[in-house]
Parts: structure tokens; C-alpha cells; sequence
């Protein structure tokens, strides 16, 4: 029965943050700035402040359709030409079984 700060010691492994990461099969890097948005030409598309500095990936997937990219993780795609942002498959999502016929 005790508070976690009576509890807590902070690690004696200094964080170094993560490696420089670059995928060859994108097309470009950008880093993300500090309010969470990236700049495609003069669109400023909002991501997300949770990647404020790191870098990500886009590769153009089809006419002005890019896919934005963290590590290995496909985050969304990016219409240029209207301005909008649709949803990747969620890699954390659950996974559906079919059902076990009885």
C-alpha cells in the first residue's frame, strides 16, 4: 500500500532517442514539426503533435495520392489535390477469426 513515487527509481540507462530511419522504398523524408504538421508544396497537412520532430515517410501511390508512413507503420493517405486524409489499416487493430462451425 504505498504511492508509486515511494516506489519509482529512474533507470539507469540513458534514452539516446531513436536511430535515423530511412526506408528506400519511400519516396521522400519529412520532419514533422513541433505543432504536429507536415508540408507537402504549400498544403500543411496535421498529423500529429505525438510525432512533433521525428521524421516520416511518403511515397505517392497513385495521381497525387501519397501514403504517409511511420517505421514500418502505414498511417494514412493523403489526397493532394482535395486536401484529405483517409485512415490505413490499423496495425493494432484486433484481429477477426471466423467463427468454428459446431
Amino acid at each position: 500500500m504505498k504511492y508509486p513515487a515511494e516506489l519509482y527509481s529512474p533507470s539507469a540507462r540513458p534514452f539516446a532517442g531513436l536511430q535515423n530511419l530511412r526506408h528506400s522504398f519511400h519516396d521522400r523524408t519529412i520532419t514533422v514539426t513541433n505543432c504536429g504538421r507536415i508540408c507537402i508544396g504549400a498544403r500543411k497537412i496535421n498529423l500529429s503533435t505525438a510525432l512533433a520532430g521525428q521524421n516520416i515517410d511518403i511515397k505517392e501511390m497513385a495521381d497525387k495520392i501519397w501514403l504517409v508512413s511511420f517505421m514500418q507503420y502505414d498511417l494514412r493517405f493523403f489526397d493532394h489535390q482535395s486536401g484529405t486524409m483517409a485512415s490505413a489499416e490499423n496495425p493494432f487493430g484486433a484481429e477477426v477469426l471466423p467463427m468454428c462451425p459446431e
